[in-house]
């Protein structure tokens, strides 16, 4: 290869390098603009007065309300308690409760995630003890879109202790009218369960540090591309 050809090769390269890592760049402070309008969303719905049950329940559109706060009366359906596996809190691997509430004076049940659990760890198969109060109970949350799934093999649609639930799945299963959302607990540890939920549209900080190293990358290919294909060959040419 002569001289000529590896010079245009190196420079199609950079140039190449230059562009993909600029366009990753880019792509980083995308993601941290989508997150942080998530975030201002998310806030500005917390603002928003609580909801109690009678307007939710009118409202057309529940999942439009999606992280509004709300107030709800109503009695546990312990007996349709489930365990979602394998969900963090505070770095630490254990269940999210979930327990369907039927509102006061209504026929509607609404979905709750109640908050964390922790894992026993030295016996797996042990099945963990879920206090559930009796009668009436007040609780404030706030609507958020039924628990993520998580990836699982095969099915464990039903029992106790599951990777995922399926709202529409549930409902058939349980037989009780479900809404289309969910709410999440907020509050101080109860029931021993802790709620400490991570904060939606967080990580902002890191897409920009991503971006920054992104960018980074591409101005020392340019410099070194500059330096030795430019300066070294055509300034300071090496003796012979």
């Amino acid at each position: 290869m002569n001289a000529r050809w590896k010079f245009g090769l190196i420079t199609a390269v950079a140039l190449l390098s230059i562009f993909v890592t600029l366009s990753l760049g880019r792509w980083q402070l995308g993601r941290a603009a989508q997150k942080q309008a998530l975030q201002s969303s998310t806030e500005a719905q917390g603002q928003l007065a609580r909801l109690e049950a009678p307007a939710l329940l009118a409202a057309p559109d529940a999942l439009r309300d999606v992280h509004r706060r709300v107030l709800l009366r109503g009695q546990w359906l312990g007996q349709h308690t489930v365990l979602l596996d394998n969900r963090q809190m505070n770095g630490k691997v254990g269940y999210y409760v979930v327990t369907p509430l039927q509102l006061e004076g209504e026929a509607a049940v609404v979905l709750v995630q109640r908050g964390w659990l922790a894992r026993n760890f030295l016996d797996r198969n042990a099945t963990p003890q879920v206090e559930t109060p009796a009668g009436v109970v007040t609780l404030e949350g706030r609507i958020v879109p039924p628990p993520s799934k998580l990836y699982e093999l095969g099915s464990s649609s039903e029992g106790l202790i599951r990777q995922n639930i399926d709202l529409a799945s549930f409902k058939a299963e349980t037989g009780v009218p479900l809404l289309n959302v969910s709410v999440q607990q907020t509050g101080a540890l109860s029931e021993g369960l802790l709620r400490e939920w991570p904060v939606l549209g967080s990580g902002v900080d890191k897409h920009y540090g991503y971006a920054f190293q992104w960018f980074a990358l591409s101005g020392l290919i340019a410099i070194l591309y500059v330096w030795f294909q430019i300066v070294r060959r055509f300034i300071f040419p090496r003796r012979r």
